[in-house]
């Protein structure tokens, strides 16, 4: 058996700012409660809810580990008493040595960490540590709000927002691996031509084009939007919708604010929507991480879905990581190793 250290290295944000602010730091290694796990981290994937509390405005829900990091995949090392970690679709309880990928509330920056068990999925197919620790955050946040709240079924058209992120990405690939049809909006062409590759049927480039005209034109209308912009986007997302559309929203970078037509929403028979993933019990999780196994791991597993690897950083370079999440020049996800 396998003795584990008392101390472990992690990234701790020292206080409200820019990358450089986060630094490493020694912490005691977790000691998992009941129905949680030990995870000893191989990677650790990058979103940006980690550069919204590096910032100071996204803080870790209550009784959650204050350092960032969302997602992880390695190996169990230790469990706690028996609880949640035996009840996800009636699995055999986790055991040392599985190796999962894994929903955080917060604490992926590290060498170890908690979570309930039911947070946990087996590594699908031949995934590699580092492709599984891109799945966790963007997988049950496109489940949970295109096909869930969204209710995208075949034959609709998606129209996605930021479609070369990791929401995107994935997003894409899980339209078209249920029969919808996939419209995204990027940044410049080259991402454009990454998200055409992914399966997007029309991918626009909304420096230079009208993604209402477009859709419009080339499909009539979507069905649902999947929206991370908020403020202006959302008077144009109501226009684009077709009758009984949806629009999901799951950010406001640019507002949260907005004014628009309700009349339109009556006239089209609308419906406006959103969630947030992080704040959820381990119950509300284990509900979509079922849904996952069943519906998308086999997809994952034959190699119909992958998520996209944008670059890997060893962890002591987390604020060179998180400088390029800022910068918005990568296409797919960023993974921190360890």
């Amino acid at each position: 058996m396998t003795t584990l250290p008392d101390i472990m290295t992690a990234i701790e944000i020292s206080r409200p700012g820019g990358p450089e602010v986060l630094v490493p730091t020694n912490r005691p290694v977790p000691k998992p409660q009941r129905g949680e796990v030990l995870i000893r981290v191989v990677a650790a994937g990058i979103n940006r809810p980690d550069c919204w509390q590096r910032q100071g405005g996204y803080s870790a829900p209550p009784g959650s580990s204050d350092l960032p990091g969302l997602e992880v995949a390695g190996e169990i090392v230790a469990v706690g008493p028996a609880g949640l970690n035996s009840t996800l679709l009636g699995r055999a309880p986790w055991k040392v040595g599985d190796r999962v990928t894994a929903l955080l509330a917060g604490g992926g920056y590290a060498e170890y960490v908690c979570t309930p068990g039911v947070q946990c999925l087996p590594i699908p197919g031949r995934l590699t540590l580092v492709e599984a620790a891109a799945l966790p955050e963007t997988f049950f946040t496109v489940w949970t709000n295109v096909f869930d709240r969204g209710r995208l079924k075949a034959g609709e058209v998606a129209l996605i927002h930021g479609g070369s992120s990791g929401i995107g990405t994935t997003a894409i690939q899980l339209a078209r691996a249920f029969g919808a049809r996939a419209f995204v909006t990027a940044g410049s062409d080259e991402k454009c031509k990454a998200c055409a590759a992914l399966g997007a049927e029309r991918a626009i480039n909304y420096r230079n084009e009208d993604f209402v005209e477009v859709v419009k034109q080339t499909a009539g209308g979507a069905d649902v939007v999947l929206d991370m912009v908020g403020g202006p986007y959302v008077s144009r997302n109501l226009a684009v919708l077709n009758t009984e559309g949806r629009l999901v929203q799951i950010n406001t970078e640019q507002g949260g604010k907005v004014e628009f037509d309700l009349n339109l929403v009556m006239r089209k028979r609308l419906f406006v929507t959103g969630s947030t993933l992080r704040p959820r019990t381990p119950e509300q999780k284990a509900k979509i991480a079922t849904a996952l196994l069943a519906q998308v791991w086999p997809l994952i597993a034959d190699g119909r879905v992958k998520p996209l690897i944008h670059k890997t950083f060893p962890l002591n370079e987390a604020s060179s990581a998180h400088a390029l999440m800022e910068s918005s020049e990568h296409i797919g996800k960023i993974v921190l190793t360890i």
